[in-house]
Order: C-alpha cells, then sequence, then structure tokens
C-alpha cells in the first residue's frame, strides 16, 4: 500500500517498543493524516489489528477521523477492497477492523461502553485534549490483548501547562522565535528524562509546507499579526500558560476554606464507567463563593456520593442532574436532601453566564476542580472561530459547579423555566393583594 509519510513523522512506522504515540503540535502539521495512513496500512497487513478511532464524544468522530480515514481510502483507492459500514462508522478488511468509539455516547455525560475494547490493539484519540485523566486511565487499564503489539496514539494541538497530559508526559522550556526573542506566555514541550515507552513528536505547519497550499500558508503567517496567542498554540504548536479562549476568568486558588465561610449548596454530576462523577461544595465567603472538591472519578456508587455528604458533617441541599431521577431517589433514600434540577434549552450557556457573574476562589487540594476550572473553554472550528459550546474537559466537575451555584443564586439553570416562575410569583402575590383587600373589606 502506497504511503505519503511527512519525514518527520517517518518513526511512526518503524517504532514497535512504545506504546504511546503523541503527536503534538498546530493545525496543518498533517498529523491526521500519518495516523490515518498508519491505521489502514495495519488494516490491510497480514498481522492482528483491532481499532478503535476515538474522541470525547462520539458524535464528534464522524467529521474529524472519520473522515480522514475516508480521505486516506480514497486516495489510495482501495474501497472495493474493504467493507465499510458508514452509518456505523466501520470498517473491515478479513479480519481485522476500524470501529468508532467515543468516550462518551453523547454531549449529556453518558458514557460509551469502553470494556468492549479489551481486545483492541491500535486505538487513536483525536483531539485528546478534551479527554479527562480518568477516562483516559480507564481505557489503557482496558486495552490488554496478547494478540498484536498495543500502541495509543494522542494527537493533539497544546493545551495548557496545567492538563493532565502535559503534567505526566512533559517537561516544559521556553519558547524563542527565529531570532532568539523570547515568547512569552508559551512554551515549548521536551519530554520527561524518564518516560521511556513514548513516541513524542512535535510538529508544526512549517514542517508540512510541501502539502499545504500558498492560501493556507499565507493565512496561518497573517495570524501571527492577527491573532497572536491563536498563532503561538493553534497554528506554532506552543503550550500556553492559560488555554485560548477559556470560559471562566478571574478565579483564584485559596490554601483553605475561611473559618466564617458558610455551606449553602451542594453541586453532584452522576457519572459511571468510564464517565466521572463530581461532587462540589458551594460556600459563600465575603461577597463571594468558595468551592470544594468532595469527590471526582468513575466508578463511584451513589451508596458512596451519600456516605461521602453524611461523612462531610454540614447540611446543605443538594442539587443534581434531573436526568438521574433514579439516582436521585437512591440518594436520598439514604438520608440525604437532594434535588434534581433541569435543564432546558440554552441551559449551559445561561449557568456559565451566571457563574461568569461572580467571584470564584477554588481551595488549593480541589485539584480536578482548578485543573477544571483552567483548561473549560469553548470549542473552535478550525478557523479558531468559538462554536457557542464548552469542550468535554473535566465537564462533570463544571456542571456540578453550575448545578449547586446556579440553583441558589436564581433559583434554577433554565431561563424558560425561571421566566415562568417569576411570572408564577406575579400572579400569586397579585392573588393574594386581591385576597387580603377582601379580607379587610369584610
Amino acid at each position: 500500500m502506497k504511503q505519503i509519510v511527512n519525514k518527520k513523522y517517518a518513526e511512526v512506522f518503524t517504532n514497535k517498543k512504545v506504546r504511546y504515540v503523541i503527536l503534538l503540535g498546530g493545525r496543518g502539521a498533517g498529523r491526521s493524516t500519518v495516523v490515518s495512513q498508519y491505521l489502514l496500512a495495519s488494516l490491510v497487513s497480514p498481522d492482528y489489528m483491532r481499532s478503535a478511532i476515538m474522541r470525547a464524544v462520539h458524535s464528534d468522530i464522524r467529521h474529524s477521523s472519520w473522515k480522514e480515514i475516508r480521505d486516506r481510502i480514497s486516495e489510495q483507492d482501495i474501497e472495493k477492497a474493504l467493507t465499510i459500514r458508514e452509518n456505523e462508522m466501520g470498517i473491515n478488511y478479513g479480519a481485522n477492523s476500524i470501529q468508532a468509539h467515543g468516550f462518551r455516547a453523547s454531549s449529556s455525560s453518558y458514557s460509551a461502553k469502553l470494556k468492549s475494547l479489551a481486545s483492541y490493539n491500535v486505538v487513536w484519540i483525536e483531539e485528546a485534549e478534551e479527554v479527562g485523566e480518568d477516562e483516559f486511565k480507564t481505557l489503557d487499564d482496558t486495552l490488554r490483548t496478547k494478540k498484536g503489539n498495543i500502541v495509543i496514539f494522542l494527537t493533539l494541538n497544546p493545551p495548557s501547562k496545567s492538563h493532565w497530559i502535559i503534567r505526566r508526559w512533559f517537561d516544559l522550556e521556553n519558547a524563542y522565535e527565529e531570532d532568539g526573542s523570547l515568547i512569552k506566555g508559551f512554551y515549548k514541550p521536551k519530554l520527561k528524562k524518564e518516560v521511556n515507552d513514548v513516541l513524542f513528536i512535535n510538529t508544526s505547519y512549517l514542517d508540512n509546507k510541501a502539502n499545504l497550499d500558498a492560501h493556507t500558508l499565507k493565512r496561518y503567517e497573517e495570524y501571527k499579526n492577527s491573532d497572536p496567542s491563536y498563532y503561538y498554540q493553534k497554528i506554532k504548536g506552543l503550550v500556553p500558560d492559560t488555554v485560548r479562549g477559556k470560559i471562566y476568568s478571574g478565579w483564584k486558588i485559596i490554601d483553605e476554606i475561611p473559618h466564617e465561610a458558610r455551606l449553602i449548596s451542594r453541586g453532584l454530576d452522576f457519572g459511571w464507567f468510564p464517565d466521572p462523577a463530581g461532587l462540589v461544595n458551594i460556600y459563600y465567603y465575603n461577597g463571594g463563593y468558595v468551592l470544594d472538591q468532595l469527590a471526582y472519578g468513575t466508578e463511584i456508587k451513589n451508596q458512596t456520593l451519600a456516605e461521602i455528604i453524611q461523612n462531610d458533617g454540614q447540611r446543605a441541599l443538594t442539587y443534581a442532574d434531573s436526568a438521574e431521577p433514579k439516582s436521585i431517589q437512591e440518594i436520598k433514600d439514604y438520608g440525604i436532601d437532594i434535588v434534581g434540577v433541569e435543564k432546558g434549552k440554552d441551559s449551559v450557556s445561561y449557568g456559565i453566564k451566571v457563574v461568569s457573574g461572580q467571584r470564584i476562589s477554588v481551595t488549593r487540594r480541589s485539584k480536578d476542580l482548578w485543573e477544571a476550572y483552567e483548561n473549560y473553554a469553548w470549542d473552535e472550528d478550525k478557523d479558531g472561530n468559538p462554536k457557542g459550546k464548552p469542550n468535554h474537559y473535566k465537564s462533570d466537575l463544571m456542571d456540578a459547579v453550575r448545578y449547586g451555584l446556579v440553583s441558589v443564586i436564581d433559583g434554577g439553570t433554565d431561563p424558560d423555566r425561571r421566566e415562568k416562575e417569576e411570572i408564577q410569583v406575579l400572579v400569586n402575590r397579585d392573588a393574594f393583594k386581591k385576597q387580603q383587600a377582601r379580607r379587610f373589606m369584610v
């Protein structure tokens, strides 16, 4: 099978000793192209190959990694030799296969089943920065076949320096322009010395000029002046101090909960395998709010969540996702004060708007929570324009915060519901006034 490979990626096809292949860099570097080439070459080889193409949300695969696979098939003109299941996003060649799997079935925090991937030996995680550490660990622990070498590809634009992928595998060095001047707020990633099971290739469009048209190259260069933050992170592939398009700003980390702080609510987002559950205490203090993480992780039973709340020893109403009525009832049966928060149209964006207007502090021990705050950002299209929806990175904790905080601020996350409730209050108030007037007239 003919391969068209950027020379910088040649080792992808020859290195058989690593478990992880991390292709980190900017747009136009050809990362997705080379991985799709690798998968198709492995598919039609005589060796055992069961491959999963993955993203945080299953539906996002169709217009990203699946499209890349289909483009390579067209380029190689091998469609007739393959069995392609378009609706399922699956391909078979004899006993070998490629199949789409999302970490989540949808953007609504419903998890896909990953335990079925135990026999897979090649996995491609596109936009890996959107996947949480616990989700990745779950996948990594699931892959255990002995039929072929296991390799996990992670392709991604650089996340912020606090992201788990950076912390786990990389050290950061200062980044410099070609003239030697320091690029402030951005870093060059370098594999940690102790890491020996990773092939890391850091690329940008500059390494792939031969495969890019003049218009694209010109557009990339223009970003350097018109939008430097986008250029250095998304085009040049440098690691930023803070993620681009960050949703929440102005929040801070504090060492401990102030003595005078008052617990006013809890926020809970349910999860199971591999989707994490998030439980957050929300305190009121000096005109602002202090957030403290009580629990975050996969496979946390409802009984365990109830015990965590009971052991906390503080009384407060817990606000949870109303899409889980059975879980709410189970926790209620353990004696916990809990109610469901209904989610309607635009409830997420409305909730984000409400939370953004508050003064927020996060306890230092709430590592997952402040990492979520740091990396929670608006999704962007290929040109860097916001899509109007947040990414999925540790969004479970962000949802939990939204449930608990918005509910105590104005009574709900659904603006339509809120408006109806305000109208009803006015109706009730008017009826009460009329009743009082009649009483005094008697």
